[in-house]
């Protein structure tokens, strides 16, 4: 009881948008009846809260904040239950709202039901049929993971052009870096046995030949990518709208749209000024749109959100996805390439040249750098990038974030913690694709993917992540795997890279907040902070380490009014 002494109750004089809140009116909404997970270090846990106005008013022993209760205050009954900060996306891409709506999921188990390439073949089916697409349409998919399939390789193009022959088939590879094409997508962007292959880029070939097999990853796949048919945008905003419920079930108060292009940007302003959002969108414009997105001003960060989205920083990428071979090594990969290249490492997506440039021209800027690097030589690329744009002084915080940093090395992690790098980690693929990892890369440097641990015990608070569609929206199995790090096949990897249920949480709460210069508004249950925050059926700090993953998300609360209830 003394650390919740020691919190003390404090009700603030707030004023708000809505109007004052002070002392003497009444709380709109209490929480009592259950255990309050702060994430504040002073006082982790308390008894109760109250909310007033959007944001947190006070935060004490039962006792105290029901003294804060009127004739019209709502109380609710935690019955036992959890009450924590709302959850702050690490990192997704919150228009692949529109691909799970519109594309077959063909994703393995437990994420899909796709066993092997013929269940990924009938999903296809069922996608065409249900959205009624006729001769000519393309049929796409996402999630598919060759290496879980019975076959251990994707669809081929001579098998998809069979079962769809009047129709493009593509099939985007789980990790969301390439895809399988039949001969009508391959045709309609004119890929061909004249093709080259770009730099950074994959074009596989069929045996004895320059004659394109189907698969394509990188910068040989994105051009494409982002020329793929789509809604019209009035149907895009409506699965937008609808879509969001799959990020308020996951307890997810503030979203992020990773990469996004000006359109895309247009789309959710549009959205979010016909008050169609629920929740905050961070956007990140991709490093090609920022002349676009900034009308060739300098790239800054957006201080305010304006009806619910803001820019927070802009995206770069430097390699591809380690489960799809394409993630960027100083060392080959035990496995061969995804074209079938021997003593294979990846490739870089981009020269260092352009890495270089690109970061220049963010910092000079202004804006907020988020950096996709998995492998250890892409790690190499970010590092080197930020030292030649720091003008002699890579200490000094920027906000910089190494997006996955998934392989990076000790020296690195160490030079992250002294230029004030964050990395936002991604310890699902220690369920996902651990085993694969360890395939591909060897156990050793497989158990220190994602090390959360040593990270802390550096002095660094890193966020983590879902990547979604490239895994589900679940924050519940984030904090799991953080804490658990066992893979599919129920290996243990890197153990020693486990952390606390607390710390795994405060790396979705309050550390995902500090990447975005908002840990003053959220992130934690203080007052005077957003009342964003989340009901869980049980406290994942108290119960065993293996039942984490049971938990449920019972409610989500988007400044002081519920957004989601089961």
């Amino acid at each position: 009881m003394s650390s919740v002494r020691s919190f003390a109750v404090c009700v603030l004089v707030l004023t708000l948008s809505a109007g004052a809140w002070c002392a003497a009116a009444p709380a709109e909404r209490i929480f009592v009846g259950g255990t309050v997970v702060t994430v504040v270090d002073a006082a982790p846990r308390a008894e109760a809260v109250a909310v007033a106005g959007g944001r947190i008013v006070a935060v004490g022993t039962r006792a105290e904040i029901e003294k804060l209760s009127g004739p019209a205050t709502e109380v609710v009954d935690l019955a036992g239950r959890t009450l924590v900060p709302g959850f702050v996306d690490g990192h997704s891409h919150f228009f692949s709202l529109v691909d799970v709506q519109t594309q077959a999921l063909c994703a393995s188990p437990p994420a899909g039901d796709c066993r092997t390439v013929a269940d990924v073949i009938a999903a296809l089916a069922r996608v065409k049929a249900r959205r009624k697409l006729g001769e000519g349409k393309f049929v796409m998919g996402f999630g598919c993971d060759p290496e879980l399939l019975a076959e251990k390789r994707f669809p081929t193009k001579a098998e998809l052009d069979h079962a769809f022959p009047d129709n493009p088939v593509f099939i985007v590879h789980v990790s969301g870096h390439g895809a399988m094409l039949n001969s009508r997508a391959l045709a309609a962007y004119g890929i061909t046995a004249a093709t080259p292959t770009p730099v950074g880029g994959v074009i596989g070939r069929e045996p004895g030949s320059q004659e394109p097999d189907g698969l394509l990853f990188e910068t040989a796949f994105l051009p494409i990518f982002s020329r793929l048919p789509s809604p019209g945008d009035e149907e895009i905003l409506a699965m937008l709208e609808a879509g969001q419920e799959l990020y308020l079930r996951a307890g997810i108060t503030t979203a992020q749209e990773g990469a996004t292009m000006k359109h895309q940007l247009d789309l959710l302003r549009a959205l979010g000024a016909r008050g169609g959002l629920k929740l905050d969108v961070v956007v990140l414009p991709f490093i090609t749109e920022i002349d676009a997105v900034f009308g060739g001003a300098p790239p800054r960060d957006e201080k305010a959100y304006r009806d619910r989205i803001r820019i927070g920083g802009v995206k770069i990428v430097t390699d591809g996805s380690p489960q799809g071979r394409t993630a960027a090594f100083t060392t080959p990969y035990r496995t061969d390439g995804p074209a079938g290249q021997k003593g294979w490492r990846g490739e870089l997506s981009f020269p260092q040249e352009t890495i270089n440039g690109w970061v220049q021209k963010v910092y000079d800027g202004g804006a907020t750098l988020f950096v996709h690097c998995n492998g250890d030589a892409a790690i190499d690329a970010l590092l080197e990038a930020h030292r030649l744009a720091s003008a002699g002084a890579p200490e000094t915080p920027r906000g910089t974030v190494g997006v996955h940093s998934q392989f990076i090395r000790r020296d690195q992690l160490e030079k992250y913690a002294a230029w004030h790098i964050t990395p936002s980690f991604f310890t699902l693929h220690c369920f996902y694709f651990g085993d694969t990892h360890v395939a591909n890369r060897g156990p050793e440097q497989a158990s220190f993917i994602s090390p959360m641990k040593s990270a802390l015990a550096l002095g660094i608070r890193p966020t983590n992540h879902t990547d979604f569609n490239v895994s589900p929206l679940d924050q519940i199995f984030t904090i799991h795997t953080a804490v658990n790090r066992v893979s599919r096949e129920g290996h243990s990897l890197g153990p020693e890279e486990r952390v606390t249920p607390l710390e795994a949480l405060r790396a979705i709460t309050l550390d995902g907040a500090r990447v975005y210069g908002e840990e003053a508004s959220k992130g934690s249950i203080e007052p005077g902070k957003l009342a964003d925050l989340v009901i869980l059926s049980a406290d994942p700090t108290a119960v065993p380490a293996a039942e984490i993953e049971k938990i449920r998300v019972v409610e989500t609360i988007k400044e002081g009014k519920t957004v989601w209830r089961e």
